[in-house]
């Protein structure tokens, strides 16, 4: 195994994109946004990622297999802002960390906490090699500090391997003060999705497994009929699982996923399109036990959250504490938490999703992520 770490700074980015890195067939140029937002561009032989080394380090963008990944938004751009609904429009978001999801009654926290859009201090780019072969990964730190209340740093990375159309995406927190901190988070994972689109996931689909969040956010206002919509989900989940046009996913439908594990400790859910080939996300329940399910098909608005791997539901701070999903994290320690998350031909997708139905059905197979 083997490292080159190339430290980022601002006066890397101008208007005029350029090369930094070659890495076999691996590249990454470094642009601005007319926004004024930092940009990085990674690529290899099947697609490429535009990332946000200084703002949240989101992944703005992901194209694979010849398609846009990425949710439909209203933004032709990331803006240069802490808001998380003036700029969303990104392919992954991590959220959290003091607090996650919408606030409500008592909450102050913002939409989704302060890591979306954190401005961080350092970020650095990785040329590498391991067993899985050569990668660029993106990485950074971002210092949470508010006197009597908080401090933490997060340490994200986006890595992208050589020939792969999938990408690994994961998170350290560490909490620095010598008091424990209460710890949310969730990643919120984008994904562009089709008319007729199946999914495909490692739970059982009940009413019992498979639950509809009932309650309507400040932000959201449905149309007639909506809550009739969410009455019918509720009773029969399975008739979310083919995205046919003209369900009423507008502006959109949250649901509660208890998701079974394989042999490796991974949870895998797609989305199959009507040419064979999926939409992936995997990730490790030991980690992040609760399954958020997020569609949202309106005509500005067309995204798919195949699964928000999360440590709570996304109902605010007070919310989760009173149910109990808040956790504890002791002073000096580190959490981490694991994705894998991308493109599969439809010879690969035929693969997975027997392993996904073999494991529905009690009899899992071994294996973690597909390389």
């Amino acid at each position: 195994m083997s490292e080159t770490i190339i430290h980022l700074t601002p006066n890397f980015f101008t208007e005029r994109e350029r090369p930094l890195v070659e890495h076999g067939p691996l590249v990454a140029s470094v642009f601005q946004y007319e926004s004024g937002v930092a940009a990085l561009r990674l690529r290899n032989e099947t697609g490429e990622l535009i990332l946000l080394p200084f703002q949240g380090q989101q992944v703005w963008s992901a194209r694979f297999g010849g398609r846009d990944l990425t949710m439909k938004s209203m933004f032709r751009q990331p803006n240069a802002t802490r808001t998380h609904l003036e700029t969303y429009g990104g392919f992954f978001i991590h959220c959290g960390a003091t607090a996650m999801g919408v606030p409500t009654g008592p909450d102050t926290h913002p939409l989704h906490g302060e890591l979306p859009n954190a401005p961080y201090q350092k970020a650095w780019l990785v040329a590498g090699t391991d067993e899985r072969g050569a990668y660029l990964a993106l990485g950074g730190e971002y210092e949470h500090t508010v006197a009597f209340t908080a401090h933490y740093v997060a340490r994200p990375e986006v890595r992208l391997y050589a020939g792969a159309s999938q990408i690994s995406v994961s998170i350290a927190i560490t909490n620095l003060k010598k008091t424990p901190m209460e710890l949310m988070y969730l990643a919120h994972a984008n994904f562009r999705p089709v008319d007729y689109g199946r999914l495909v996931y490692s739970a059982a689909c009940t009413p019992a497994t498979v639950r509809v969040r009932r309650s309507i956010p400040s932000h959201v206002h449905p149309l007639p009929g909506y809550a009739e919509f969410l009455a019918e989900l509720a009773e029969h989940p399975e008739r979310h699982n083919v995205l046919v046009p003209g369900l009423g996913f507008d502006p959109e439908v949250v649901l509660y996923v208890d998701y079974l594990a394989d042999a490796a400790g991974w949870a895998h859910s797609l989305q199959v399109h009507p040419d064979g080939s999926a939409d992936y996300i995997a990730h490790r329940p030991d980690q992040l036990d609760h399954g958020v399910r997020w569609i949202c098909r309106t005509p500005d608005q067309d995204a798919l959250g195949i699964v928000l791997p999360a440590t709570a539901e996304p109902e605010g701070y007070h919310a989760e504490k009173a149910k109990g999903n808040i956790r504890t994290l002791a002073g000096g320690m580190t959490v981490c938490f694991e994705m894998e998350m991308g493109y599969l031909p439809a010879a690969e997708a035929a693969q997975m999703e027997k392993r996904v139905t073999a494991l529905v059905e009690g009899q899992p197979k071994s294996g973690g992520v597909l390389s």
